[in-house]
């Protein structure tokens, strides 16, 4: 084969900026993690404990203001106190020392805490009754001996 052969073929031959590209066929896969119903479950607890817990930061602050001493006629001590009024659980009478700051620090005290386990309460009903078995997460394991 001579050099003019050869040259002759590499013409016939199309180039990399002649060549047609077939596009490849695009197949877009979706691959979902996890069951959409696990998903909302987990969504809406996570809601549960957002909630619960900021009411709880709330009552804990109205807390803080009373008994650092804030002014009550500050506009955000104001705020922070009926907030706290709507998220008490009609707890705000329920303790009656004679020492203000006392009995903001148990009513409001135990409606926090009362927050944090309604909140934990919540969760743990929903993840029970909408969650199959298998996608429960679990405080603890028993385990038994053999």
């Amino acid at each position: 084969m001579s050099y003019r052969d050869r040259d002759l073929r590499r013409a016939d031959q199309p180039t990399a900026a002649t060549r047609r590209v077939e596009p490849m066929e695009q197949r877009e896969e979706v691959v979902e993690r996890g069951d959409s119903r696990v998903r909302s479950v987990r969504v809406t607890c996570a809601v549960i404990d957002v909630v619960c817990w900021v009411f709880a930061v709330v009552l804990a602050v109205h807390i803080f203001l009373v008994v650092a001493g804030a002014n009550p006629a500050n506009g955000f001590a104001r705020m922070i106190e009926s907030w706290s009024a709507g998220v008490s659980l009609g707890l705000r009478d329920l303790f009656t020392p004679a020492s203000a700051t006392l009995r903001v620090l148990l009513n409001d005290g135990l409606a926090a805490v009362l927050w944090l386990v309604i909140g934990a309460v919540l969760t743990n009903l929903v993840t029970r009754v909408a969650l199959p078995a298998g996608e429960r997460h679990y405080w603890y394991r028993r385990r038994t001996v053999a």
